[in-house]
């Protein structure tokens, strides 16, 4: 096990370990580090805790120091300075007329590189682009394309559920979501209603998937002739949130419809062929990219 501390270099962003070197420090306080890609300025949020060595990337950088009211105040400069540069870039993309979108601009703490994010629908040459931004900013040029996943987290937005976007607000990094979990949660396959903002699957949709998949494990599906205290039946309903299920009872005579506790059931034999879904599940494939 070793000492470490959480430093984050975005809102929501994904949190790197460093080593604190027995500096005194809390929640919310930032700090001076040395990362892959330069000097950086980040936040504190988690102190220091420790971790076993196969969850830290070795070799461990070190905290430099505490953040100085200087480097509060070359932070709030370089933002400045990265406002600048987006309308900048915007101009030269027009000019070399690259088919690409511009999200964000970012310059590192020590200005000895300015990276530009964008998306694309597939490979750009910017070799020109980034000539002429090095000839204009006179420093290192990286430009990096990103995901609309990755678009949605920078940029922001409201969701359909009315609020701010997940992704932008306390998701530290995207897991995998997938049309299966969406099909095991009884949602309609609509790419319409299981879409973000990003045109991707909700990353929602991971949430509450293992509830549903023990559920599934205890409640019959729709189809399945199940055993219940008053005969056998067929299952025409699920509420599996309730855990409960409506049995048309095989009574020639007289068909009979009751509810039953799933644990008051027995399955006899299960569904061998789901209905066919109103939307081709592999052409919506896409969407888990």
């Amino acid at each position: 096990m070793i000492s470490v501390i959480g430093v984050r270099f975005r809102y929501a962003g994904k949190i790197y370990y460093f080593d604190p070197v027995g500096i005194d420090l809390k929640q919310g306080e930032k700090v001076i580090v040395e990362t892959a890609r330069g000097i950086e300025c980040g936040e504190v949020v988690n102190t220091v805790m420790e971790v076993h060595e196969s969850e830290v990337v070795a070799p461990l950088k070190k905290v430099m120091r505490k953040a100085t009211e200087e480097d509060i105040q070359q932070v709030e400069t370089n933002i400045e300075k990265a406002k600048e540069a987006y309308d900048i870039c915007l101009e030269k993309i027009n000019k070399h007329q690259l088919d690409m979108k511009l999200i964000d601009v970012e310059y590192t703490f020590d200005n000895n590189k300015i990276l530009f994010y964008f998306t694309a629908d597939g490979r750009v040459d910017f070799r020109d682009l980034v000539k002429d931004l090095a000839s204009v900013f006179r420093t290192r040029i990286e430009l990096r394309q990103i995901g609309v996943r990755d678009e949605a987290k920078m940029m922001g937005g409201i969701g359909i559920c009315g609020r701010p976007l997940c992704c932008n607000c306390h998701l530290t990094e995207f897991h995998p979501v997938s049309i299966k979990m969406a099909k095991e949660q009884n949602l309609s396959l609509n790419p319409t209603k299981i879409s973000g903002t990003c045109g991707r699957l909700m990353c929602c949709l991971k949430y509450e998937q293992e509830a549903y998949e023990d559920l599934l494990k205890r409640v019959p599906k729709v189809d399945a002739l199940v055993k219940t205290p008053h005969g056998n039946g067929t299952v025409i309903y699920v509420s599996l949130l309730e855990e409960k299920v409506k049995v048309k009872l095989d009574n020639d005579n007289d068909p009979d419809l009751r509810e039953y506790r799933a644990c008051e059931v027995t399955l006899i034999k299960d569904v061998e062929k789901q209905p066919e879904p109103e939307f081709d599940e592999e052409e919506l494939k896409h969407l888990e990219d």
